[in-house]
């Protein structure tokens, strides 16, 4: 099957040639092409260019099978990747919710038995089916709102049989649905009540039998840890990740968001993929992410649903660094995976330029899920997930316009969806 978009007032994020990252100040350069068409062949993207150069005879000539979609007035984007969500969970918790307006703050709340352990509560009480419906509703909320490729975690099951349960509806997710999804197991998300004497113990479930019946069933790309003030130390997080890599899960970290925890550091020890949250982000954290493959990603949502601080984005930027920014999509702290939200928050609250945020949730974010060979921008042979704007008057408002609906049409692997 052949698809041509014609008349496209701008299409965005071109490259002749693939990217695996962008940092420092080439984040502030986007390439685009005004009166541009995009050529797809099943799939992939087979090529773009000027209006002046298409000629259509010539496709015609090869089949009659063409679709044909007029974007005039509109503009192409590749769809966005977030490299980071919980989307997997059970209900709601907006009582939680209640209890941030009254001023209980993130680490108040766990500590009552609410927060993660909620979750983990609430999951172990739903059927793997449930799961999946609940988890399925999300995926296609996120699609129409322009994602195509998206990382989801475990981490509210914290025993074997809930993680397994979680990780099994991820990998149905992945067979049932046209966006592209990596699996991250985070069984070190927080510590059980349980176990709330003997962390120790616990990290000893995580390594000796959690991982391997993941493994097992090969139903994790990654692995993760929450190393954080209140959560788990570096040297817990430094076993674990030891652990991963022997059955060859590729580490991701939550790091940061509560206090200078160490967690980057042993992010980068571990070729980490990518850092996550840092809100807390010092000289020292700059100079080990420089010396690094690791992609710093913000999640803004959850700074902003929680009142935190924001992390230096600005700072890391300027400082020749890569940024991403993705959802975390969950019910505690971001209950959304709106990422055209995302980049308005990039703009308002990092003081990040429309172009910068445009290639922290597309390339940076695709590499921090090990796909920007495949997705990310538009070049010919990756995957064509674009989403067709409505009839905007530029890039710049996108981003500005940040309550607008202005997704008109998604294309997920060249099919209209």
């Amino acid at each position: 099957m052949l698809t041509i978009i014609k008349n496209i007032k701008k299409l965005v994020q071109v490259e002749q040639k693939i990217k695996l990252k962008v940092s420092g100040k080439e984040m502030a350069k986007i390439n685009t092409i005004d009166n541009a068409f995009l050529f797809i062949r099943d799939h992939l993207i087979a090529d773009f260019g000027s209006m002046k150069d298409l000629d259509l005879s010539k496709i015609y000539n090869e089949t009659n099978e063409i679709i044909e979609i007029d974007a005039s007035g509109k503009m192409v984007f590749p769809s966005f990747v977030d490299s980071h969500t919980h989307l997997v969970y059970a209900g709601s918790r907006e009582i939680e919710y209640m209890d941030k307006i009254r001023g209980l703050s993130y680490e108040e709340i766990a500590k009552r038995g609410g927060g993660i352990l909620n979750s983990a509560r609430l999951l172990h009480k739903t059927s793997e089916d449930e799961l999946y419906q609940q988890s399925l509703k999300r995926i296609y909320e996120i699609i129409k709102q322009g994602t195509g490729a998206v990382e989801i975690k475990s981490g509210y099951g914290l025993n074997p049989q809930d993680e397994m349960k979680m990780l099994r509806v991820i990998k149905r997710l992945k067979e049932t649905t046209p966006v592209q999804i990596k699996a991250t197991f985070l069984g070190a998300h927080a510590v059980p009540v349980e176990y709330k004497q003997n962390q120790t113990e616990y990290v000893d479930c995580v390594i000796n039998e959690m991982i391997p019946m993941v493994a097992a069933e090969e139903l994790a790309d990654f692995i993760d840890v929450f190393c954080d003030k209140g959560f788990f130390t570096v040297n817990d997080t430094d076993r674990i990740l030891m652990a991963g890599m022997k059955y060859g899960l590729k580490a991701k970290i939550h790091a940061n968001e509560l206090a200078n925890s160490g967690g980057i550091q042993v992010g980068v020890k571990y070729n980490a993929l990518s850092v996550d949250h840092l809100e807390y982000v010092g000289d020292e954290e700059i100079k080990v992410l420089l010396d690094s493959e690791t992609m710093p990603t913000i999640l803004p949502g959850a700074a902003f649903f929680l009142g935190m601080k924001y992390s230096p984005a600005r700072k890391m930027i300027d400082a020749g660094l890569p940024i991403a920014l993705a959802s975390d999509f969950n019910p505690g702290s971001s209950p959304t995976g709106n990422m055209k939200l995302m980049q308005s928050f990039g703009c308002i609250n990092y003081k990040l330029l429309p172009e910068e945020v445009i290639n922290a949730t597309t390339i940076n974010t695709a590499y921090a899920m090990g796909l920007s060979e495949e997705v990310g921008s538009i070049a010919k042979g990756k995957i064509a997930n674009v989403f067709i704007t409505k009839e905007i008057p530029s890039i710049e408002f996108f981003p500005y316009a940040f309550g607008s609906d202005l997704i008109d049409m998604v294309i997920l692997n060249g099919k209209v969806i």
